[in-house]
């Protein structure tokens, strides 16, 4: 899926832009994260980790990349795809590093990243991109078809996930705080940083939604890795995705406004 979708464009400036964007507003959004979460989980660590953990990751991959291709077309694949390997980076350094605590050790993560399928396949299709080549159309068909295939594996995947989830166990603080911050505060940061750039309407856009997605499921998989309450961590992806549907309107008011789509 993601050597399918970094090959669906030529790369140029705005494509390189979009990453630098979204970890700049990433980046405000957690410096202020942590001290919120100082005040408001100063009791419980785990509680702390997960927060800061999980506030800032979306749901770009499963959620992101579909969503734009109905949102914008099949143009938005390769910023989708951009951004989620961006999303990736995060997750596997910063999110790793929170969810594991005394566990872990940062050079260790950077090391880690970069044997995973996921950056491997970025890479080589940036390569591909890159010095022009061009598939046949079997091979262009192959590749489109494994790549829906894998979106709807992963959204089968997600589904289990929440299946899993009991609402009598429900950490409904840590939970209503993650969605404010993933919700509110991240796409509000989002959007005063991506007007300070020039970019093409579609692809501001683009960038609005990845950061307003909900939370990733990467967050149940490592918060049940290094046994960081996996069970609150689930539900708060689940209350994060109820958030987000009821928020989606205005999510499309905003775009709309800001960015003439």
């Amino acid at each position: 899926m993601i050597f399918w979708g970094l090959t669906r464009a030529e790369i140029n400036s705005d494509f390189l832009k979009v990453p630098l964007i979204y970890f700049i507003a990433v980046f405000i959004a957690l410096f202020l994260a942590y001290f919120y979460s100082m005040k408001v989980f100063k009791s419980d660590k785990e509680d702390k980790s997960i927060f800061l953990a999980s506030s800032m990751v979306g749901n770009t991959g499963n959620l992101g990349i579909p969503l734009g291709i109905a949102l914008f077309g099949i143009q938005s694949v390769p910023y989708t795809s951009l951004l989620n390997i961006a999303n990736v980076f995060y997750i596997y350094i910063f999110s790793v590093y929170f969810f594991a605590g005394d566990k872990f050790r940062f050079m260790d993560a950077i090391k880690e990243i970069f044997k995973m399928p996921a950056i491997l396949a970025a890479v080589l299709a940036l390569a591909y991109n890159y010095y022009g080549f061009k598939f046949n159309d079997d091979f262009e068909k192959l590749f489109t078809m494994g790549a829906y295939a894998a979106i709807v594996m992963q959204l089968v995947i997600f589904g289990i996930f929440i299946a899993q989830v009991k609402i009598k166990t429900a950490n409904w603080k840590l939970s209503l705080n993650i969605s404010f911050f993933k919700h509110l505060a991240l796409p509000f940061i989002g959007v005063i940083v991506i007007l300070q750039f020039d970019l093409n309407p579609m692809i501001a856009a683009v960038l609005f939604m990845e950061l307003a997605v909900p939370l990733a499921v990467n967050n149940i998989n490592i918060s049940a890795l290094y046994n960081c309450k996996p069970i609150d961590t689930t539900f708060s992806v689940l209350i994060s995705s109820g958030v987000f549907i009821a928020f989606v309107y205005f999510y499309i008011l905003i775009i709309n406004h800001y960015f003439g789509m």
